[in-house]
């Protein structure tokens, strides 16, 4: 059975290397959205359809179906495939299924990326390499991921951001939430790291886990760069719910629904089978992450 990953903003493929260490898979491939990580190919649409609609196209390149596992973005890019094509899937996993609730409101950051000028200004930095490693570390994630992360960032990156933050603005997620039972034709897991301040309130979250019919897997005290952090504990949870599927068909669930057809975006998105990382020569790879399962970690 193969597995793809997807990963958010502001990240790259780099942010899976830690747990696909220890999970030990081959079967294994990595997506990298279009501009994160990734070129961004002239007249793609950048908006949650679109990306939604660019994952499609990957997954039908594949022998599915496949089991496919979302973090940040890359979650929602997930949900939304679970909703509309549910026939390419096994199984689903994210941390961002609080997005497709109708109370869920946009964090700080993003409401910057929103507004004309100020967002501008906000991704203006991403120049300053060594300025966003150190915010991405102060926000949690360890040294060696975000460098690896910051240095392969695609120079589309800015626009990237803020033509999908836009695209996104209220009631647009709402919008595409009230077909979120949809994505129970598929067994889902929502992943609720509890120190996540950008993901929604727990009560949020798990009222849009139980009407995407998803399992619920808690992370205490962990912020939002989970998999990154937390290697060991995430391929924990991740072999749990996998064995949960075990005789679980393609059909398994309710019926797949196809609703109407969805676009194929070609090209644009970085593929890859999953090889074990070359080892930075700046700062040791962290194995398995220190810390209690209850020490709160910044997002």
């Amino acid at each position: 059975m193969t597995t793809v990953f997807v990963h958010g903003n502001p990240m790259t493929a780099a942010v899976w290397e830690g747990l696909l260490a220890e999970l030990g898979r081959t079967d294994v491939r990595l997506l990298s959205p279009p501009g994160f990580g990734a070129p961004l190919p002239g007249g793609f649409d950048v908006s949650p359809d679109g990306y939604r609609d660019w994952l499609v196209g990957e997954l039908e390149r594949l022998d599915g179906p496949v089991d496919l596992v979302g973090h940040d973005w890359g979650g929602a890019h997930v949900v939304g495939v679970a909703m509309e094509r549910p026939d390419l899937l096994r199984s689903w996993v994210s941390d961002a299924v609080g997005m497709f609730h109708p109370d869920y409101a946009w964090h700080e950051l993003a409401t910057t990326w929103q507004t004309p000028g100020a967002g501008e200004r906000q991704v203006a930095g991403l120049a300053d390499r060594p300025a966003w490693t150190a915010r991405l570390t102060a926000r949690g994630m360890p040294l060696a991921v975000a460098e690896r992360i910051v240095d392969g960032y695609d120079p589309s990156l800015a626009h990237a951001i803020l033509a999908l933050y836009r695209a996104a603005a209220q009631p647009t997620m709402a919008r595409a939430g009230r077909r979120l039972e949809r994505a129970a034709a598929r067994p889902g897991l929502a992943v609720l790291a509890t120190g996540d301040p950008v993901a929604g309130t727990l009560a949020l979250r798990r009222e849009a886990a139980a009407r995407a019919g998803a399992q619920v897997a808690v992370l205490e005290g962990v912020g939002h760069w989970w998999p990154a952090r937390y290697p060991q504990r995430t391929a924990q949870l991740l072999r749990r719910f996998w064995r949960s599927l075990d005789g679980v068909t393609s059909t398994a669930g309710a019926p797949a629904v196809r609703s109407r057809s969805v676009r194929a975006v070609p090209g644009g998105s970085s593929t890859a089978r999953w090889r074990p990382p070359v080892r930075s020569a700046r700062t040791p790879w962290p194995g398995r992450a220190p810390g209690s399962a209850r020490t709160p970690v910044a997002p």
